[in-house]
């Protein structure tokens, strides 16, 4: 389900290796839709981060919901499970080659948390602060710019050649 207005995309599966990298791409994908392209890699990684945390550890079974939500130029990425074990950070030694999932979504999200869902497992979240979503204004002032109306004013500008002309409206876009 995705909604435009609220700018929130769900997606349910299974955590299986085949799965992350689809949820990976839809991800990438509905955030180059909303104009986020500069948050791609860090919610691909944390993504699947969670994912795979999720195929690894969550019981009894490996169905989870990941949603995204952009709201006040924050993205928050969310992986909901049906395991109630909360998730622990910790210290790999130099050779492990796993256990670093948590302090990689430490490390590139500006927050992360674990809250517990309603007895039914928990949600795992973390947060992105997204580049404001304003318009670029000229760096030129615009003149003339009037409104009809029941005036008795006739609003005058000069263009460039010096001949008067009568302005009607402006619009930034």
């Amino acid at each position: 389900m995705i909604s435009e207005p609220s700018r929130h995309c769900t997606v349910e599966l299974q955590a299986l290796p085949s799965r992350i990298g689809q949820v990976r791409r839809i991800i990438s994908a509905q955030l180059r839709y909303w104009h986020l392209d500069p948050l791609i890699d860090q919610a691909a990684l944390g993504v699947t981060e969670l994912l795979t945390n999720v195929h690894r550890h969550a019981q009894p079974d490996k169905s989870c919901t990941v949603e995204i939500e952009l709201l006040l130029e924050r993205l928050t990425v969310s992986v909901h499970d049906h395991d109630p074990r909360l998730p622990t950070v910790r210290g790999p030694s130099m050779s492990s080659t796993s256990g670093r999932g948590l302090a990689l979504i430490a490390a590139v999200s500006e927050s992360w948390g674990v809250r517990p869902s309603g007895g039914a497992g928990k949600v795992v979240w973390f947060t992105l602060s997204a580049p404001p979503r304003c318009a670029v204004l000229p760096t030129h002032p615009v003149y003339g710019a009037t409104t009809d109306g029941p005036f008795e004013l006739h609003p005058v500008t000069f263009l460039e050649s010096g001949a008067p002309s009568v302005a009607r409206s402006s619009v930034l876009g």
